[in-house]
Formats: structure tokens, sequence, C-alpha cells
């Protein structure tokens, strides 16, 4: 119970946050630093899918050191790719796993187990949102379910993120446009 009510508060603390914040920066930031502290893991990451190099690319992460995050480009037709294209993968053991792109790295970085959750924003998966821990971790449905909820919300802030950063853009050309000594200056 006490578990269920910790991420409870997790989703209330990371929803509040990112209704009053319009960078996506803060937005991932505070989702994965959230998310490892609520599931007590070793540490997580969000990825966003770059569409021209079919390349996971990392947007932010927390509790992981930057030599495993150097370790090379994430593939999104590789690594734990199924996570993109059918929903939730778990593994149990990043050892023993042929989805783990990179296994070796993984071991050296103290991490047993992830599970890896699409980001969704509509109805388009937009990257990834991983757990890492370090001990082997059954993930129960409580977790997935939890780790889901999170992935959702990042999704639609990232989303209006976005739509309010092109709608900034789009209104500053518009000022422009109507801007009488600047039309002036183009016509006369």
């Amino acid at each position: 119970m006490k578990k269920q009510l910790l991420n409870y508060e997790t989703l209330l603390r990371i929803t509040r946050a990112i209704s009053m914040t319009r960078d996506p920066e803060d937005v991932v930031w505070l989702t994965v630093e959230s998310l490892s502290h609520a599931l007590d893991a070793k540490g997580s990451a969000l990825f966003l899918i770059n569409r021209k190099r079919e390349e996971l690319e990392l947007a932010a992460s927390f509790g992981l050191s930057r030599e495993y995050l150097d370790k090379g480009p994430i593939s999104a037709l590789k690594s734990i790719a199924a996570s993109l294209r059918e929903g939730p993968v778990a593994i149990y053991d990043v050892t023993d796993d042929p989805r783990i792109q990179y296994p070796e790295e993984a071991k050296k970085e103290g991490i047993c187990s992830i599970l890896s959750v699409p980001i969704e924003a509509r109805a388009e998966v937009i990257g990834a949102l991983r757990v890492y821990t370090a001990e082997p971790w059954e993930f129960s449905m409580d977790d997935l379910n939890f780790v889901q909820a999170v992935a959702a919300i990042t999704g639609m802030a990232i989303d209006m993120c976005r739509l309010n950063k092109g709608l900034k853009s789009s209104i500053e050309v518009l000022k422009t446009l109507r801007d009488p000594a600047k039309l002036r200056a183009k016509t006369g």
C-alpha cells in the first residue's frame, strides 16, 4: 500500500510540475528523476526517436554514468525495439537477452533488469521511457501501469511543449508581418 501511495504522489507531482512548464527539458528531467526515486531504481532514461537515423536519442537520464550513456548509438530497430512497436517490454536479465544492444556495457554499469515503455503523442510513438535496476526485478503490473502512466503524461507534455513552441513561432511571424514599419520597409 505504501508503494502505491508513493506512486500516486509521484504522478501528482509530475503532473503538477509539467502543467507549470512549457520547457521540454524540464519535462524530461523531472520525469526521469521522479521515476527513479518512485521505484527506487538504479536509474532511468528517456529517449526520443530520430526518424531520419532510426535511432533513439537520449533526452534525459538519472542515475546512469556518462560512460554508459556514451556507449554508442542506440538503434530504434535493435534496442528493445519491440517496446516501440508492441508496447512495454520487461527484461529480467540483461546478460541473457538478445534484445539488449549493449549487454556487456549494461553489466559493467551494474544493470540487471530493464523495463522499456513507449512514449506516445497523438497515437504515434515518439520515444521510450526506460527503468534500470541493479537487482533482478520481475516488474509487477502495478510497476508497469505506473511507468505507462508516467510515459503517457510525459508524451502529452512533450507534445504540448512542441505545440506551444510552434504557436509562439507562428505568433512572432504574424507580429512581424503585421508590423507597419516592417511592411513599409519591404514594400517601400
